[in-house]
């Protein structure tokens, strides 16, 4: 069990994760989960809903418990030059990518009990020279050297009402995706989320469902041949290695009601097969969260949305979410 408040970076300023910060701050000041902002103070207190007046910077992630009750603590790390609500730029990339990586920094030193991070922007990225694909892959690298017991990721779940999806092939165009599919790749998701599931979320014999890829997953490949030459050698595989693991299933009939209950997470091969049954269950609520590293992270399932950044509509029911989500993982991971 993990202790100590949770680092929340702060994400591209330019979009509503200023925002969003001050809203979970305002639900979540009274019974916690303690976090303080890694991100540019002035960022936060500028927040259309009004950080105004609510920030505290810090100076160690010790004083952030303490303030919490009160004000939205933050490791000041400020950003080069000015950022405009809606308009992403590169110049912020350094900042954003300083602020994930402090807060990662921070979590392999057992300093903070876990990392969420507001969302990001990978354009503005790209122009300034990252090399990730996204949060998911930088994460991975950044701890890749840390000590670690168990199957390594990174491997992206998503969780959503009773529905829990991981994801084999993440940010891969459709045309892709088969090319990049095989057994050694189904086999480690499935033992990082079944490994993950066991660990992170106290579900002491985990079972997997696994897609199919094709249209009624295959049809013992009379209509594609990535079940029979891929996913059932896998689930083979994980069942010869522990666990239970059972498919290939049609993905129309995977996601409702009577087939979630039979299982405890579903592996999914490319990113709409797990993403439009989570978001169908809980637009606004859904937590993405990285498996198989030696931290614990989770983020809101949604981007920037630079279209209504600094109007202050935008909803925090996902990073709240998310929030929860890393409190509750850190204190049953052992």
């Amino acid at each position: 069990m993990r202790t100590g408040p949770l680092a929340l970076s702060l994400g591209d300023p330019a979009g509503i994760g200023p925002e969003i910060v001050v809203k979970a701050w305002r639900a979540l000041k009274d019974q916690g989960p303690a976090f303080f902002v890694v991100g540019d103070a002035q960022a936060v207190a500028s927040a259309p809903t009004s950080g105004a007046g609510l920030v505290r910077k810090i100076s160690t992630p010790d004083e952030a418990e303490a303030a919490f009750a009160t004000a939205i603590p933050v490791l000041d790390l400020p950003l080069r030059g000015p950022v405009v609500a809606g308009q992403p730029t590169s110049a912020a990339a350094p900042s954003i990518i300083q602020w994930i990586e402090t807060a990662v920094g921070l979590a392999l030193s057992k300093t903070v009990s876990g990392v969420v991070t507001a969302p990001i922007a990978k354009a503005p990225l790209y122009e300034a020279g990252f090399k990730f694909p996204g949060h998911t892959e930088f994460l991975g690298e950044l701890t890749a050297a840390a000590n670690y017991d168990g199957a390594r990721g990174p491997i992206m779940m998503l969780t959503a009402a009773d529905l829990r999806v991981t994801l084999v092939t993440v940010h891969e165009p459709l045309a892709k995706v088969s090319a990049k599919l095989d057994i050694q790749s189904v086999v480690n998701a499935g033992l990082v989320t079944a490994q993950a599931l066991r660990r992170d979320f106290g579900i002491a014999k985990p079972r997997l469902a696994v897609a199919g890829l094709n249209p009624h997953a295959g049809e013992s490949g009379s209509i594609g041949r990535e079940e029979v030459e891929i996913v059932e050698p896998a689930v083979r595989a994980l069942r010869d290695l522990g666990v239970e693991a059972k498919g290939p299933y049609p993905s129309d009939t995977l996601f409702h009601a009577e087939a979630r209950a039979g299982y405890d997470a579903a592996l999914c091969l490319y990113h709409d097969q797990a993403l439009i049954p989570i978001k169908m269950l809980d637009f606004w609520g859904g937590v993405n969260v990285t498996l198989g590293l030696p931290i614990v992270r989770t983020s809101p399932d949604h981007g920037t949305a630079f279209d209504i950044a600094g109007r202050g509509i935008a909803r925090a029911d996902s990073l709240i979410a998310a929030i929860r989500l890393a409190d509750q993982i850190a204190k049953t991971r052992p």
